[in-house]
């Protein structure tokens, strides 16, 4: 399923929502940190909390590696995908391969964001390689994941003991809603009582609130309305995520 874009597409910048500020906080940590610390973050969360393009929009603001796991991935998979990041094609072994990534790593000093990696975290050995990428760099390595991912990362002490920050991604909240109608509903006023009933029934998603200002825009375009409130969007239903009921 394609993410829901936090990125303004015209002006090619990002809603400074409360989970952005949270990720350059950690990002901050993670490079300033004294070097007898640990080098690796934990961001964590449900889907939908706009952790992937938060993480991904400041990869780009920092120039880091970021690199989003797919379930078929193994570890020279993995390693490969880094290094075609880095703009490095490379073939080889995996112990070639990872020290390839490693130095690229000391050498740039830019941090490695790795998406998805409940992924990783089904597998020692992916883990393992991980810790290794960490440990041949000592760079610092931002690694996003489920809401599960620290309790599941609790099986590899050696892996668990180097996170140095743990951040939980935060749910939206009505001033994140406004920040995000300036992009996804431009030229519109929301009135605060419709606001906030996005805000509700999102259930703390980011995507849910973009999806559905995305609904309210299109309204608002086809009837010419620029405000609209709770009691003019009336009875027509919003996306909260629930699968749709067949009534026949």
């Amino acid at each position: 399923m394609t993410e829901t874009k936090i990125r303004n597409k015209g002006r090619d910048d990002v809603a400074p929502i409360a989970t952005l500020d949270l990720v350059a906080a950690v990002l901050e940590r993670l490079a300033g940190r004294n070097g007898a610390l640990p080098g690796l973050g934990v961001l964590h969360g449900p889907a939908g909390w706009g952790k992937s393009f938060c993480a991904n929009a400041l990869a780009n603001e920092r120039r880091g590696y970021y690199v989003r796991m797919l379930s078929a991935w193994r570890g020279k998979t993995l390693l490969v995908k880094i290094l075609e990041e880095m703009g490095v094609r490379a073939g080889g072994t995996v112990p070639q391969l990872l020290d390839l990534v490693a130095e690229q790593l000391r050498s740039s000093r830019r941090p490695l964001i790795i998406d998805e990696f409940d992924h990783c975290a089904k597998s020692d050995a992916m883990v393992e390689l991980v810790r290794d990428i960490y440990e041949a760099s000592q760079s610092a390595i931002l690694l996003i994941g489920e809401e599960g991912l620290p309790r599941k990362l609790e099986r590899w002490e050696r892996f668990h003991s180097r996170v140095l920050a743990w951040a939980a991604a935060q749910p939206v909240s009505e001033g994140d809603a406004a920040k995000l109608a300036a992009i996804y509903c431009p030229g519109v006023r929301i009135a605060e009582d419709l606001a906030a009933h996005l805000v509700d029934i999102a259930k703390g998603s980011v995507r849910r609130v973009c999806v559905n200002l995305t609904l309210i825009h299109e309204r608002c375009l086809t009837e010419g309305l620029d405000e609209i409130s709770a009691a003019r969007w009336g009875e027509q239903p919003f996306y909260t995520g629930k699968s749709p009921e067949r009534r026949v």
